[in-house]
């Protein structure tokens, strides 16, 4: 899964640093997720989320705002408002390049920013949130009551936020208790997901209940159990991401399919035949092959094995749907070849990974070579492995009576 880094400018005109969790196959859709306070883009949460989206076909967008990690600007002068301002930026330089967000994603203090964003955000299809705050000012819990007070006293001073000294001005004190959230959520007109735990000491369950109350329908609200506020286990993490990525997947833009459409192929039969342990004759149409399980597991390597066979299927999909676009579009595509491979990944989400080798020959440029292997990511095998299936099952009862009646 690829990442890379992405900047852009705020409203204010510093820069801010970002980066980019990029799906393997074509994106379902492209996502900002704003991190909690003080926590940045590289904080477990905010990489486990994005890169678990991601892992769900979701591109996503993870940044520093304003004074934290990479990003520009000075966390003194960084204001509720502003942090609202560097999302709205961040969804016009994901536009700029292709990437236009439909999703917005906000952890804790983010999550009340992405409230707030989304009415200045049209592309914005639909709103999650992950332990948020109902009222913008629940942030001046982290600090202690005599920081607060020489603050208001002398305009400044130096505060310890999760565990590591800052400097914050009444500028940011009276920002965020003028902010009416609930308002904001009343008008979000968008569908909205909720998640939370009931057992988060640091924004409490109740926060929630007032979000969803807030909020029109379409709202949803999934308890995230034990979880702790800042998702440091990666359970809880990859279960969020989870959730939100098959809640969102009705609000995202519809892939468009630029492809012929392919026949349906006839069923499968597989029927042992026996010989060996695991030895099928396998049958379609008028087409006869053996499946088998290689000798290191007990069978005769007589055939493909059972992930052998997906594999199979996966290049042979990718090599014809490749060559259906190049004779479509008239490139001169000689040859091309397709080699895939599978893996177990077992401390993974998605355990199961296939790797896939294409060689494209001919005298191609490469715009068009590009534009092939963008394909290559579409073809209706790849897609079906990504976006998933279901699989019904039922037994053949007159068989099953003929052969119980034999044995008799």
């Amino acid at each position: 899964m690829a990442s890379q880094s992405f900047e852009f400018q705020s409203l204010k005109g510093y820069r801010l640093s970002g980066r980019i969790e990029q799906p393997e196959t074509t994106p379902r859709g492209w996502a900002i997720l704003a991190h909690c306070f003080t926590c940045g883009k590289e904080s477990l949460a905010s990489v486990r989320v994005a890169r678990a989206l991601a892992l769900n076909g979701i591109g996503v967008l993870r940044f520093d705002f304003a004074g934290l990690g990479t990003s520009g600007g000075t966390f003194a002068d960084a204001t509720f408002a502003a942090d609202v301002g560097d999302l709205v930026a961040a969804g016009t330089a994901m536009a700029a390049s292709g990437m236009a967000p439909a999703l917005l994603i906000g952890h804790s203090l983010g999550g009340a920013a992405v409230l707030a964003a989304a009415g200045e955000m049209p592309m914005i299809k639909a709103v999650a949130t992950v332990a948020a705050p109902s009222d913008v000012a629940h942030v001046l819990h982290h600090f202690d009551p005599d920081s607060l007070r020489r603050i208001e006293a002398e305009g400044e001073a130096e505060v310890s936020l999760a565990n590591r000294p800052f400097v914050s001005r009444k500028g940011f004190i009276d920002d965020v208790r003028q902010h009416d959230l609930e308002a904001h959520i009343a008008k979000l007109h968008r569908p909205l997901l909720i998640l939370h735990a009931p057992r988060d000491t640091t924004v409490g369950i109740e926060n929630a209940g007032r979000i969803f109350a807030a909020a029109k329908h379409p709202k949803s609200f999934v308890s995230l159990d034990d979880a702790d506020h800042l998702l440091t286990r990666r359970a809880d993490a990859d279960y969020a991401a989870t959730i939100i990525s098959a809640w969102a997947l009705r609000y995202l833009p519809h892939l468009m399919e630029d492809l012929p459409q392919v026949e349906e192929a006839h069923g499968v039969i597989a029927e042992e035949t026996g010989k060996g342990a695991f030895q099928l004759a396998m049958r379609s149409g008028r087409h006869r092959f053996l499946a088998d399980e290689p000798e290191s597991v007990g069978g005769m390597g007589s055939g493909l094995s059972p992930y052998e066979l997906v594999s199979a299927g996966l290049a042979a999909c990718t090599t014809m749907t490749m060559r259906m676009y190049a004779e479509r579009k008239g490139y001169r595509l000689k040859r091309a070849r397709t080699v895939v491979t599978h893996a177990k990944r077992p401390d993974e989400m998605r355990a199961d990974l296939f790797t896939r080798t294409i060689t494209l020959e001919g005298p191609l440029d490469d715009e068009q070579r590009r534009k092939i292997l963008a394909i290559a990511d579409r073809c209706p095998v790849d897609l079906t492995l990504i976006r998933g299936s279901d699989i019904e099952t039922s037994l053949n009862e007159s068989e099953a009576s003929t052969a119980a009646l034999e044995s008799n």
